[in-house]
């Protein structure tokens, strides 16, 4: 169970993958949806803490939360 309750419209489970590969993984999820759909992004990559935030402000993208659970990170990015 998560904290937050936001919906994501669709989640990209990065889990295991080397940088920059959840951050490739999200960028091509974000391109499949409409404008304000919200993906989730599952990622055990500490780098992916710097990584989408950093991706999200230079494309124009809201990262609305992360969340840090026991084994790995989820992020919440509104599509612009």
């Amino acid at each position: 169970m998560t904290e937050t309750d936001i919906e994501p419209t669709a989640t990209v489970d990065a889990r295991g993958a080397a940088c920059p590969g959840p951050l490739m993984d999200l960028i091509g999820k974000i391109r499949d949806v409409e404008s304000g759909d919200v993906v989730r992004l599952l990622s055990d990559n500490e780098q992916s803490l710097t990584d989408v935030s950093e991706w999200a402000e230079e494309a124009g993208n809201e990262l609305l939360t992360v969340e840090e659970l026991e084994d790995h990170y989820e992020f919440y990015v509104e599509k612009a």
